[in-house]
């Protein structure tokens, strides 16, 4: 059913691609990506969302910020969102994909997961361990 999956943030440097990268080692099978709203194009992930996510065995080497497009959004089947907010994002982009537009928290009680770029340590663990337990729920429904 949802074989292709987008994970979008703001930057795609932090967020995004820790969430990419933990449904990609959950769902092997599926075709996952990420991209921003207003993407940090062709960064590598944020040195700090690295190392939070090399303490839970997980690389994000080889990540390159994209930016949302709608040729992007039309060519996946379900698209994971950090914020509320970045559901009206994606809808200005593509209006078409709305209704495949759902939360990344969704099944962590609808929780936004809050952006820790240029925030303390404390604030990446945060969002590492939301992203995460969003991912875990995300694959028992997928």
């Amino acid at each position: 059913m949802f074989n292709k999956i987008l994970v979008v943030c703001v930057g795609n440097i932090c967020r995004s691609p820790s969430g990419e990268y933990i449904l990609k080692k959950l769902l092997p099978n599926k075709i996952i990506a990420s991209a921003g709203v207003g993407a940090l194009v062709g960064k590598a992930a944020d040195n700090m969302a690295c190392q939070v996510a090399e303490e839970h065995d997980l690389s994000l080497d080889g990540h390159v910020a994209q930016q949302l497009t709608s040729e992007l959004c039309r060519d996946f089947d379900l698209i994971l969102v950090m914020e509320k907010g970045h559901i009206d994002a994606v809808a200005n982009i593509a209006p078409e994909v709305r209704g495949k537009t759902m939360l990344f928290g969704q099944w962590i009680g609808q929780q936004d997961i809050p952006d820790p770029y240029r925030q303390s340590r404390e604030a990446f663990d945060h969002a590492y361990r939301l992203i995460n337990e969003a991912a875990q729920a995300w694959a028992k429904k997928l």
